[in-house]
């Protein structure tokens, strides 16, 4: 139904997730066992059903992937009520749109700061990827200058997420979330006896109904953050350049200003999604759209195909339209998961789409090397012209 590693999907999945809306919102998939949600009607029922929750299974096996399980059995993404509810109430507040936005000029002045030194070549190494690495190294109070590990490690446990992940894909999550977890625990207890003005000292000092972040709770906290918050936004920010690159018209209308910022970055979201599949699984037996789905069964909610359903998106909805307003993509999924760091990655998206049309109005695009995974849709590589 769906070959996620067919060079040409990984290239353009977008006829492929038509061909299965056409076929309903909700099919079974034989291959990965669970039920897929391909309209945006079906998608956002799930996401905001209660009949549905993240349940963690631990990987195997449990000597290897231990401090894998760890970190996610202890984050907040792989937690349903209470315990999702307590961790959410611990972070949600730094990341509140009000704090947010007071970082605002301090983002602003940091992707002016990348790209000064910008001359043409890949953006996404030189800017893209630094940018949210440093955004949120700022905010948890971790030296910049640990940027490039915090990148690696984060690749190596996200690629846990494709389908049919390899013996060698787990062993390097395995080595990176040990490194990763190492490096956090160090953090904190600096942070022990020296608080800052950052998040992991506020963490640390926060209680939530009477107790505090357990020390494993804490680190996956962090991971979990470090990770979320720099892989999307580089993903989207690739995603959305390549499309305004090859829509000279939609790029003119940043040039010339006749399109809000804001308006265009949720298009960049839209668009090509930098994540495409979100598993949920049924706690009961429910239904969507229709479709009976049992105790225990999954459903991979196809946020991609979501965004470009014509139900929607109407007519428009696979053409690149920086003015598209209302523009309801499920880019930072709805519900109770919703990303708590969504705020800020709209900061940062908006900021990084700004400074670039600023400083290179003339910008074009030179080469582009896909990455070779799908669930995280993303570019390795965006060459580029400056002039």
């Amino acid at each position: 139904m769906l070959d996620t590693t067919d060079p040409g999907f990984i290239d353009d999945p977008y006829p492929a997730l038509a061909a299965l809306r056409a076929q309903g919102p909700v099919l079974w998939h034989d291959g990965w066992g669970m039920f897929l949600a391909t309209t945006h009607a079906a998608v956002t029922e799930t996401l905001k059903s209660r009949d549905f929750g993240r349940i963690w299974s631990d990987f195997e096996p449990e000597d290897q992937m231990a401090q894998v399980n760890s970190l996610h059995r202890n984050q907040l993404m792989e937690n349903e009520p209470p315990a999702h509810t307590r961790l959410r109430r611990l972070v949600a507040g730094a990341f509140g749109r009000g704090h947010v936005e007071r970082m605002r000029p301090r983002v602003t002045a940091l992707a002016e700061e990348l790209i000064e030194d910008f001359d043409g070549g890949d953006i996404i190494a030189q800017y893209a990827e630094p940018l949210p690495v440093f955004v949120i190294a700022d905010l948890l109070g971790v030296p910049r200058t640990d940027h490039a590990d915090l990148r690696r490690w984060s690749q190596a446990i996200v690629h846990l997420y494709e389908p049919g992940i390899t013996d060698a894909t787990k062993s390097a999550a395995a080595q990176a979330a040990d490194e990763f977890s190492a490096y956090v625990r160090d953090v904190v207890a600096f942070r022990e006896q020296h608080p800052g003005d950052d998040l992991i000292t506020g963490l640390l000092a926060e209680r939530a109904e009477g107790d505090r972040l357990s020390e494993d709770e804490l680190v996956a906290t962090v991971v979990l953050l470090l990770n979320a918050g720099h892989e999307a936004s580089v993903n989207a920010f690739g995603n959305g350049l390549v499309a305004a690159l090859q829509h000279p018209d939609q790029w003119q209308r940043l040039v010339e200003g006749t399109v809000p910022i804001e308006t265009a970055a949720e298009e960049w979201l839209r668009f090509d999604a930098p994540l495409q599949l979100f598993e949920r699984t049924a706690v009961t037996d429910t239904h969507i759209a229709g479709v009976p789905i049992a105790e225990g069964q999954k459903i991979a909610c196809l946020m991609g195909s979501a965004n470009r359903d014509a139900a929607v998106f109407g007519d428009t909805a696979d053409q690149f339209d920086l003015a598209r307003d209302p523009n309801p993509h499920v880019g930072f999924g709805l519900g109770r998961h919703f990303c708590v760091g969504a705020p800020l990655a709209r900061v940062e998206l908006q900021a990084s789409i700004a400074t670039v049309v600023r400083r290179f109005p003339a910008l074009a695009l030179s080469a582009t090397t896909r990455r070779p995974t799908w669930v995280l849709r993303g570019y390795e590589a965006v060459e580029v012209l400056s002039a």
